[in-house]
């Protein structure tokens, strides 16, 4: 499947054709420096460890269809603090600088991703607030990151001091790095439509960050994978792998929707170019969730167009609908890059 072409073809007006000054205009904050955030973008993360799909390789060997690369993950240190040991595949640490810059030479953003499946951040207090601030700050500024992407998949949870402790570290290095600053984030979808029919522990409990953290914000993509489903407004279940799943989690997204079987937290819908899908590059990638080209195609043009939609409308049309996450890069090259 050429997702790429799907979204920057088929779905919607090509990237490569809108200047990148128009977009600087548009959206100042997003697009300002090295950080210029295509308006239709394919998101890949590139594993910095091996794993079924085989050894890692250097950066440089990127496929060019990915217009953001996150490095996936950052080390947890303990006590808040952040670090990044590379993998030997990768090459050394001064190629992996040197491959970093020439990326971003060639317009593409390269993010330091934190968390994942494994991996976990700690921020308990004021003094792990400050490291954690710091380290990825230094890691930032070292590597050469246009900013960083929110992947916790554990240690979430409605309450936890972790919550508002991440949300005033993520301005405070917003602050450190300057209006270029790129922030995503990749929950699974337990943590944000999930609070819509269950709430507490993890249910919902990224609906307070995305909230408190929208004005810097650039782009979030929710994993609609390994998770079956869940409950949209109107109270269908809808699954991963499909249009309407994929379509009717946009949507929660852009109009927003009230937790609790819409009696709890009000969380209030982001801006279209905010928001992406994210779904598995392939069968090997994902235990669940797996997507055919036809579902990808017809989730784009139904809310870019109206057209393809299954049983979930949109009220409206979302033509800046920012585009498609996957995992991963490592994947869809060891599949024999069915994605880019």
């Amino acid at each position: 499947m050429k997702a790429t072409s799907c979204i920057l073809l088929a779905c919607v007006a090509s990237a490569r054709e809108i200047r990148h000054e128009e977009f600087a205009m548009a959206y100042p904050t997003a697009a300002q420096g090295t950080a210029r955030l295509p308006t239709h973008n394919l998101v890949g993360y590139w594993h910095n460890f091996e794993n079924p799909s085989g050894k890692t390789f250097p950066l440089s060997q990127i496929s060019k269809d990915w217009d953001v690369i996150n490095v996936a993950f950052a080390d947890s240190l303990g006590s808040g603090a952040l670090g990044l040991n590379i993998d030997p595949s990768a090459g050394s640490e001064a190629q992996f600088i040197a491959d970093i810059a020439a990326l971003k030479a060639s317009g593409k953003i390269v993010a330091l991703s934190l968390g994942g499946e494994k991996g976990s951040v700690t921020i308990k207090d004021a003094t792990e607030k400050a490291n954690f601030v710091n380290s990825l700050y230094g890691l930032i500024t070292k590597y050469g990151f246009d900013g960083i992407d929110v992947d916790l998949e554990n240690g979430v949870s409605i309450g936890a001091p972790i919550v508002q402790n991440l949300i005033d570290g993520i301005k405070q290095l917003k602050q450190r790095v300057g209006p270029t600053f790129y922030l995503s984030m990749a929950p699974e979808h337990p943590y944000v439509q999930g609070g819509y029919g269950q709430w507490g522990g993890l249910w919902g409990s990224y609906l307070a960050i995305i909230d408190a953290l929208r004005d810097d914000l650039t782009q979030i993509h929710v994993q609609f994978y390994n998770n079956n489903g869940f409950t949209y407004p109107d109270g269908r279940y809808l699954r991963e792998g499909t249009v309407d799943g994929l379509v009717g989690g946009s949507l929660m997204l852009l109009e927003g929707f009230t937790a609790q079987w819409g009696q709890g937290f009000k969380f209030n819908g982001l801006r279209a170019d905010q928001v992406s899908i994210g779904v598995p590059s392939g069968k090997s990638s994902a235990g669940q969730g797996f997507v055919t080209e036809d579902v990808i195609l017809r989730t784009l043009t139904c809310l870019t167009k109206g057209v393809g939609c299954d049983t979930v409308k949109p009220k409206k049309l979302y033509p800046d609908f920012r585009g498609l996450m996957s995992w991963s890069i490592n994947w869809d090259r060891f599949d024999n890059f069915p994605f880019s």
